[in-house]
């Protein structure tokens, strides 16, 4: 089985190349280039790089929500049109749940954050136990303060990790009652290699959609539908 990963939910945009057995390549880049300007060359070279045919892949993994609004949409359309050029199914992986999956093993509740800005994160709580990886709370937007407390009544260290580490940090130091840990920066963001790794255990769970009928999930509305509200209030 072989799997193509993408993943452009967050700043990283992440492509990667997945069998059951290795990861045959994975090309991150975390910069301030568009998702537009990086995902399909970042695609291009691994295809050469590896002499691979695409169409010989078996499905295409994708990072299928929450996140940043461009970045899914770029992901997801990319996705959805090389499913619908190669005939070939998609599997949608939530993009929090891949996040976690970067962690594999700790004993730690396993806490990804990523920056849904206005004081909000989109989060989830996972954790590994004898049954493999396992997902505690759904991929949800609340506030940083919410899933603190959720945790914190959870009485177990943590390991948090996502770009809403950076935005968050400090406030997580001050209200945070149990022990916690911020995950290195080589697991520490999105990678592509975790969507396919994930993707792999959906695929064999049956978990795919065609192309055609693939959407992202967004989770809540987009800065511009909330100012539309916010303006359409404002003038009743």
């Amino acid at each position: 089985m072989k799997i193509l990963a993408i993943d452009s939910s967050g700043l990283v945009a992440s492509v990667a190349m997945v069998t059951e057995e290795k990861l045959l390549a994975e090309y991150t880049v975390n910069n301030k280039m568009t998702h537009s300007q990086t995902l399909l060359p970042m695609l291009d070279e691994i295809v050469k790089l590896l002499h691979e045919d695409l169409k010989e892949i078996d499905a295409i993994a994708v990072a299928g929500g929450p996140g940043s609004f461009t970045g899914l949409r770029i992901g997801s359309s990319t996705a959805k049109g090389l499913g619908l050029v190669l005939d070939k199914p998609i599997i949608k992986v939530p993009s929090v749940d891949a996040l976690a999956y970067n962690l594999y093993g700790t004993d730690r509740l396993i806490c990804p954050i990523m920056d849904a800005r206005r004081n909000q994160v989109y989060t989830g709580i996972y954790e590994y136990n004898q049954k493999g990886f396992q997902v505690l709370t759904a991929q949800k937007a609340v506030e940083i303060t919410e899933i603190a407390e959720e945790l914190n009544k959870l009485g177990r260290e943590v390991i948090f990790l996502g770009d809403g580490v950076e935005v968050h940090a400090n406030t997580l130091k001050s209200i945070m009652k149990v022990p916690i840990q911020f995950a290195p920066i080589h697991l520490s963001k999105q990678r592509a290699g975790a969507v396919g790794a994930l993707g792999i255990l959906y695929y064999k769970q049956g978990l795919t959609e065609s192309a055609d009928d693939h959407e992202p999930t967004y989770l809540r509305m987009s800065q511009a539908e909330r100012e539309y509200l916010e303006r359409e209030k404002a003038e009743q």
